[in-house]
């Protein structure tokens, strides 16, 4: 229970920090978490292909916000336009 209490806030904290790094509005805390949760994501899958791994929390969450970053970044170029 305490994990799932630990990634969901490290989730959050991940897109609130790729939100102000994005210069989105980063104050609605369900929008943080879903940015953070698509951040890991692509920065999971990204960071396996070019041989990044994190071996822990402050890691997965860079991981996580150089993901979310670069989530929003394609989608203002590539699906709002």
């Amino acid at each position: 229970m305490i994990s799932l209490l630990i990634w969901i806030l490290s989730g959050i904290f991940a897109g609130w920090a790729a939100a102000k790094l994005m210069s989105l509005d980063s104050s609605n805390w369900v929008k943080n978490l879903v940015l953070g949760l698509i951040g890991s994501l692509v920065g999971s899958l990204v960071g396996g292909l070019i041989g990044i791994r994190s071996s822990n929390l402050i890691g997965s969450v860079i991981i996580s916000i150089l993901g979310g970053c670069l989530a929003v970044w394609v989608y203002q170029k590539y699906i709002n336009k």
